[in-house]
């Protein structure tokens, strides 16, 4: 199967786990992997490698604390370092790197997104994850295999056709709307039955869009923002705030009081807490778990990502480089904090993988998890300032959070460091709907559970 991966080092493949971390207080000097580097170490059973990143004792008081140790707040952290020269940082994360969301999605990476605001902020993370193994100097293994949404009516055509000739106009130039013939040759193993549940009749292609793997994202991340002083402190949960004014003084965690004059939000699922832990009462999301799936092993199947959503069915599919098919669909309805599965949602996925791919009606589920999505009223997030001076919310990230992360960080960094919006942000503010200004991409109005 091809995987089209950037960069010629695969770390992510060999670096064992047990040098993820160390207990020095000192920033590491960042190691430079290469692939001589692996060939190296390969021949020595890998026993050359050193440590990726510290394990520091959390100082009493920071410049710049960012609560989620998750990709956001990962890359919130590095950008904040890297662009605008910060220092004193802390990432506070109360489990492990890649514990949470990080590590239970479906990493699917695309920007064919319509609303203004939306359109430009996906294609500048796109533009930064096509960069990310060089800048990081990590293999996060992003594969542009292309993101393939079906298409089961001439309606849907027209809507896919004005959503990517939007695209083409404002500086994302691959997009494509393929018929049924070159559908058929890309993909030949489709149910293209004139019987089958949800007859195809085209689809919307971006061609630059893809997969990455969650934990080198994470693990990438940690350890650029660790050879720039950031220190991250993991099991480190934060239990209470303290207030003076109009500002957060302090934080109360589990390892211990730490101060902060900057504190930014970025928890996904667990924002409402964090939020009521500030002083607050209400934020306009839900929490609602969504959960994944992946299958045993196969031999090469599929070699892009592939989507639909009609009647009520929603489903995405891809192969991982292990073989396993990896899918999921809608998100549970009821709002949950679990990170569990259950039965109905797995026969509803099964359903929808049999109906377009007949052929994994025998293959066997290896696993199935679930992350906490916050939902936002509109689908769209929050990089925001709030009503205290200085906190910084980075929230509402719906079934987008895993694409988003490279931008997220780089605009919350932006936010943080200027305490100002850059542009492209300026609507993702928790004041739009007071202003009436929505960012509703699929257009399902003010109901959260509805913009999966």
């Amino acid at each position: 199967m091809k995987t089209h991966r950037q960069g010629v080092f695969a770390v992510a493949d060999v670096l064992p786990r047990r040098l993820l971390g160390h207990n020095t207080g000192n920033p590491l000097e960042m190691t430079r992997f290469s692939a001589w580097s692996v060939f190296r170490n390969g021949l020595s059973g890998q026993s050359g490698w050193t440590r990726q990143w510290r394990d520091p004792e959390p100082k009493k008081q920071y410049d710049i604390v960012i609560v989620g140790g998750g990709l956001h707040g990962l890359a919130t952290a590095y950008y904040l370092a890297k662009n605008h020269g910060l220092k004193n940082i802390a990432i506070l994360e109360k489990g492990w790197l890649g514990g949470g969301n990080a590590g239970r999605n479906t990493t699917i990476v695309r920007s064919n997104y319509f609303m203004p605001g939306n359109r430009q902020f996906y294609e500048h993370s796109l533009e930064l994850w096509e960069n990310l193994s060089h800048e990081l100097n990590y293999n996060v293994m992003f594969s542009q295999r292309s993101h393939i949404a079906l298409l089961h009516s001439p309606g849907a055509i027209d809507g896919a056709a004005r959503r990517y000739n939007t695209m083409r106009l404002t500086g994302t130039p691959d997009a494509e709307i393929w018929d049924l013939e070159k559908l058929k040759q890309n993909v030949p193993h489709l149910n293209y039955g004139p019987d089958s549940r949800f007859p195809i009749l085209g689809a919307a292609v971006q061609k630059r869009a893809g997969t990455a793997r969650h934990d080198a994202v994470a693990w990438g991340y940690a350890r650029a923002a660790d050879a720039l002083g950031v220190d991250i402190i993991q099991n480190c949960e934060v239990t209470s705030t303290s207030r003076s004014g109009n500002s957060i003084t302090s934080l109360t965690t589990s390892r211990g009081e730490i101060s902060a004059k900057k504190v930014g939000f970025a928890v996904a699922g667990n924002t409402s807490r964090l939020w009521q832990m500030a002083g607050f009462n209400t934020l306009p999301i839900e929490s609602h778990k969504l959960q994944a799936f992946v299958s045993e092993p196969l031999k090469p199947l599929l070699d892009q990502v592939v989507v639909f959503g009609v009647g009520g069915a929603h489903f995405y599919i891809s192969q991982s480089d292990k073989g396993g098919m990896v899918f999921g669909g809608d998100l549970d309805w009821y709002k949950s904090y679990a990170q569990r599965g259950n039965l109905p949602i797995v026969q509803d996925v099964a359903e929808c993988a049999v109906s377009i791919l007949p052929c994994l009606g025998r293959v066997r589920l290896l696993r199935h998890w679930s992350g906490v999505m916050d939902m936002s009223m509109d689908g769209s997030p929050f990089i925001c300032k709030t009503p205290l001076d200085n906190l910084y919310l980075n929230a509402g990230w719906n079934y987008g959070g895993f694409k988003a992360s490279p931008a997220s960080g780089w605009y919350f960094a932006d936010l943080i460091a200027n305490d100002r919006p850059h542009e492209t942000i300026a609507n993702f503010n928790l004041d739009r709907f007071a202003q009436g200004v929505s960012l509703d991409e699929r257009g399902a109005g003010p109901d959260p559970k509805l913009h999966g």
